[in-house]
């Protein structure tokens, strides 16, 4: 039975699953429709799923540690986004980041999943216009989910990213956190660059 995690709850993988070894991470959402009117001819809100590498300093020390639609897979072979959905339409996850933390490089101690509305400034889309917005883990060797968090509330109005969640290594072990913070970023250049 997966955990429904709240804002800023955290939970042990270890525990959950001992013996994890490879998980997916599932981002789902779908956007408001607009009804009539002059919304007719306005872009669909496309988000992109990223993962952040941080550092014990929780700092990205290379591009290369980033995971996105440009680039898919991290060169340690641990990370592999699945590609990229530019609509959000169809049913569950809408993109997929697949993780084998055993492979994750020891330097690596934090991933960061963000998902920022592709030139949502330049758009004015913000997260207004997503609802139903979730990301889950799931254990990849059995393909049960573990933890889901939702995101909804007006909180996210004017928020063209979403830091959701993190991974982290803590005394030897794997926890997720449920972050669930809105930024206001012009693209993942800009949200990557706070962690610089």
């Amino acid at each position: 039975m997966a955990i429904n995690l709240e804002k800023g709850q955290r939970i042990s993988l270890s525990k959950e699953a001992p013996g994890l070894t490879k998980i997916m991470c599932g981002l789902g959402w779908d956007v408001v429709k607009k009804g009539g009117g002059g919304f007719s001819n306005a872009p669909n809100c496309d988000l992109d799923a990223s993962v952040i590498c941080l550092d014990d300093k929780r700092k990205v020390n290379d591009i290369a540690n980033v995971v996105y639609f440009a680039n898919l897979s991290h060169r340690s072979g641990a990370i592999t986004h699945l590609g990229d959905n530019l609509t959000g339409e169809g049913e569950g996850d809408d993109e997929q980041i697949t993780v084998d933390l055993a492979k994750i490089p020891a330097a690596i101690i934090t991933l960061v999943f963000t998902v920022n509305i592709y030139e949502g400034i330049a758009r004015k889309q913000d997260f207004a216009q997503v609802k139903n917005a979730f990301v889950r883990l799931v254990n990849v060797s059995n393909n049960k989910e573990l933890a889901r968090y939702n995101l909804s509330g007006l909180e996210y109005i004017g928020m063209t990213g979403m830091i959701m969640a993190e991974i982290y290594r803590h005394n030897n072990e794997w926890k997720m956190a449920a972050i669930g913070n809105g930024v206001k970023a012009n693209g993942l250049g800009e949200l990557v660059k706070s962690y610089a």
